[in-house]
C-alpha cells in the first residue's frame, strides 16, 4: 500500500466519511462510559481529515492532562494560606451555571432579561474570577460588595445585583440536585435607604400637562395620554397594539394582554381598562393616525419595547410643563391616589392598576366588571 493511501492518524473511514477513533488511557477510563472514544470528521476529504484529526487530539491530551493534574497532590500545598485539604470542585463554574439560567428560564424572555443577568455575573467574575459554585465564600461575598460600592453602585443597583446572583446559583442547584451553599445568600447589604421615593404628579400640574397634550396633539402626547387616566405602567403603554384598543365596544377599553413584544410584570397586570377623560381622546387619536400594527411604532417594534427611550423623552418633557419632580411614573401614583378619593374599594384600585393582589381571597371570581369600573373612573377625570 503506499504512503498516500494511508488513513491519517486516529481515523478510519466508513461510507467515505472519515471517523475519529482514540482509546482511553487505562488510567482515565474511570471517567468514560466506553473504552473508545469515536466521533465522525463529516468529511471525506482526507487533507481536511487530518487538521481535523490532529485537532481533536491535541485537545485530548490537554484535557487528559487536566485530569491527571486534579488527581495530583497541590504542589507546595504547606505554603497555601488556604486549607490544603480542600478539594478541587467538579460542579459547574458561575458562567457554566448562567448558561444553563438562560438555557431554561430564558426561554421567551426579552434582551433586557438576559443582558442583566449577564452584566451581573461579569461583575462576579471580574472581582473574584470564573470559579465553581461551592468555590465561593462568605468573605468572597464581602469583598465583591465592596468592590461595587467602590465602582459607586446605589444600594438598590447592590441589590439588585446580588439577587441575581443568588437566583442564578440557586436555580442551578435544585436543576441539578447539587449539594452546596450559596455563599452570596446571606451577605450583608445596606438597607436601600438611597431610593429616591416618587411621588403624584399634584392636581395643578396634572391639569397643565392635560392641556399641553391635547395642544401638541402628537404621539408622544398620545402615550402620555394614554397613561393619565388609566394608570397603566409605561411599559404597557408603550407596546400596545392597535388591536388592544376596543373604541367600538358599549365600553371604550383597553384590552392589555402579553406580546412577544412586551412582556406584562405580574399575572394581575392582564386586564380590561375603561378608558376616560383624556386616555379615551389618545385612544381615539391613535386609531385615527395609526396606520401599522403598534400603537408606538416609535418604541416598538416586532422584537422589543424600548420603554426606557420613551421614559427619557417623556420625562424631560414632563419636567418643563409640571414640576422638577414631576415623572411618568407619577401619574400612575396619581392615578391610585384618584381613585382612592373617590373611594374606591381597594381591590378595585389594584384591578384597575394591575397591582399584585394582596390576599387569595382577591383571586376568587372575575373581578368588577366595565360598567361598574366607569362609574367610579368617571370621578376622577380632569
Amino acid at each position: 500500500m503506499s504512503r498516500h493511501s494511508k488513513h491519517p492518524r486516529y481515523t478510519y473511514t466508513k461510507g467515505n466519511i472519515y471517523y475519529f477513533s482514540r482509546s482511553v488511557p487505562a488510567d482515565l477510563r474511570c471517567f468514560y462510559l466506553k473504552p473508545r472514544i469515536t466521533q465522525s470528521l463529516r468529511t471525506n476529504s482526507q487533507s481536511r481529515a487530518t487538521t481535523a484529526s490532529k485537532v481533536f487530539a491535541s485537545k485530548l491530551d490537554d484535557y487528559w492532562l487536566g485530569l491527571r493534574l486534579k488527581r495530583l497532590d497541590v504542589p507546595a500545598a504547606h505554603l497555601l494560606v488556604v486549607d490544603p485539604s480542600t478539594k478541587l470542585s467538579s460542579l459547574p463554574t458561575i458562567e457554566e451555571a448562567l448558561e444553563t439560567y438562560f438555557a431554561v428560564i430564558g426561554q421567551g424572555r426579552q434582551k433586557l432579561f438576559f443582558t442583566t443577568a449577564q452584566r451581573y455575573i461579569t461583575y462576579l467574575v471580574e472581582c473574584l474570577g470564573n470559579k465553581p459554585i461551592d468555590s465561593y465564600t462568605s468573605k468572597d461575598a464581602a469583598v465583591l460588595r465592596e468592590w461595587l460600592i467602590e465602582k459607586g453602585l446605589s444600594n438598590s443597583s447592590l441589590q439588585r445585583v446580588f439577587s441575581g446572583i443568588k437566583a442564578v446559583i440557586n436555580f442551578v442547584t435544585l436543576e441539578q440536585g447539587l449539594e452546596c451553599q450559596n455563599a452570596f445568600a446571606k451577605v450583608y447589604l445596606p438597607s436601600n435607604t438611597d431610593a429616591k421615593k416618587r411621588h403624584a404628579v399634584t392636581p395643578a400640574n396634572m391639569a397643565k400637562i392635560n392641556k399641553e397634550c391635547v395642544a401638541l396633539d402628537d404621539d408622544i402626547r398620545w402615550l402620555v395620554g394614554i397613561i393619565f387616566d388609566t394608570g397603566m405602567r409605561l411599559s404597557e403603554a408603550a407596546g400596545l397594539m392597535l388591536s388592544d384598543l376596543h373604541l367600538d365596544a358599549e365600553t371604550p377599553h383597553i384590552q392589555l394582554v402579553p406580546h412577544p413584544h412586551r412582556r406584562l410584570k405580574t399575572a394581575s397586570s392582564e386586564r380590561k381598562i375603561p378608558l376616560i377623560g383624556l386616555s379615551l381622546w389618545a385612544a381615539k387619536r391613535l386609531k385615527q393616525h395609526s396606520t401599522g400594527l403598534y400603537c408606538f411604532p416609535r418604541y416598538t417594534s416586532s422584537e422589543r419595547c424600548n420603554s426606557n427611550s420613551a421614559s427619557a423623552a417623556i420625562n424631560k418633557w414632563i419636567k418643563t410643563v409640571g414640576g422638577s419632580s414631576d415623572v411618568i411614573h407619577g401619574l400612575r401614583h396619581s392615578f391610585r391616589d384618584r381613585l382612592r378619593a373617590v373611594e374606591a374599594p381597594t381591590d378595585m384600585i389594584d384591578q384597575l392598576g394591575g397591582w399584585s393582589l394582596k390576599s387569595v381571597g382577591q383571586g376568587y371570581g372575575d373581578g368588577y366588571d366595565l360598567e361598574l369600573l366607569v362609574k367610579y373612573l368617571a370621578n376622577i377625570t380632569i
